[in-house]
């Protein structure tokens, strides 16, 4: 039977990285947390990583395997009967890198200049030799893991978490998918109109993307320079990361929406050191997981349905 003065928390994509290190934070805040990830020899690792934390328990879960996220469930269910916390970490960067892996850090800082500059900043010439190369596998994988898998994970234990006394969902996002960053004028009115937002308009979003770049690969279009790509104004580089990360942001508002018992919210955590860039960024995974740890552990009143930079998400008081 569950403990109804106990918290308990799923953190996809848990196994290293901004996963793991949320999934250490939550626990040493006493909330009993399962890690889970798609890889079960890694889930195991992770497990002897924290052996000295009792409070950690381990699943195998594939965000993108219908089957996997309803044996969580069912894990969950037995175990604990209810959620109190949910973490969408799971996510790939759907680029690889030719060459000096550097380059991704080039692209990175260059797209924060433009969106402190609210899409503005000076014109971006590469001085890295490496070249980013965008694959339609690639792409594919990132269209489910970072969007489909979120909405998959997050739909399938609703169920749960209405029955908590203080649901918390935390969308890990990124400034990437801010809309400044979108040069497609289509996007940023369908995704900015919230009156006329719905999961099925961002859906949209998302297969027109998946469409215009099959279209390319398909016709040996070898990259963004070329083809429907740069005639629908798509981004320029990482466009499935950026055009995924605003359909996640836009689907958080529309969630908010339609379960407003549950606080649900996108942050960013900021650009830190972890596999998915290189280790390269300012931010250590212990810095880059305050953000997303403090929007799970939001006291009453706090706020629903927001896209929040890690600075925006640490200077919240209540």
């Amino acid at each position: 039977m569950a403990d109804a003065t106990q918290r308990y928390a799923l953190v996809t994509g848990a196994n290293k990285g901004t996963g793991f290190e949320i999934c250490r934070q939550l626990a040493s805040k006493g909330v009993v947390v399962v890690l889970a990830a798609r890889d079960e020899k890694r889930v195991i690792e992770a497990r002897e990583k924290l052996k000295e934390l009792d409070n950690v328990v381990f699943h195998q879960l594939d965000v993108v395997d219908p089957a996997s996220v309803a044996a969580v469930f069912e894990f969950i269910k037995s175990k604990f009967g209810r959620l109190d916390i949910l973490v969408n970490n799971a996510g790939i960067r759907g680029v690889e890198v030719d060459g000096d892996v550097s380059v991704l850090q080039e692209y990175i800082e260059a797209d924060n200049v433009s969106f402190l500059a609210g899409g503005q900043a000076e014109p971006f010439h590469v001085k890295a030799s490496g070249k980013l190369i965008e694959t339609l596998k690639g792409v594919d994988e990132c269209v489910e893991t970072n969007y489909y898998g979120a909405k998959r994970v997050t739909e399938a234990l609703i169920p749960l978490l209405q029955l908590s006394h203080s649901p918390r969902i935390v969308n890990v996002s990124s400034t990437l998918g801010c809309l400044v960053l979108q040069p497609n004028e289509w996007v940023k009115r369908v995704l900015s109109s919230k009156g006329r937002l719905t999961e099925e308009r961002v859906d949209e979003v998302v297969q027109q993307f998946l469409n215009n770049f099959c279209c390319d690969k398909i016709g040996h279009t070898s990259n963004f320079k070329e083809g429907k790509l740069e005639e629908k104004q798509w981004p320029p580089h990482l466009a499935a990361y950026k055009v995924l990360k605003a359909a996640l942001n836009a689907y958080t508002w529309l969630a908010a929406q339609k379960y407003p018992n549950i606080c649900i919210n996108a942050v960013c955590p900021g650009f830190a050191r972890t596999d998915i860039t290189f280790n390269a960024g300012p931010l250590s995974e212990v810095e880059a997981v305050e953000a997303p740890v403090k929007m799970a552990l939001l006291p009453y009143g706090g706020p629903s349905g927001s896209f929040l930079h890690r600075s925006d998400a640490l200077s919240l008081t209540f």
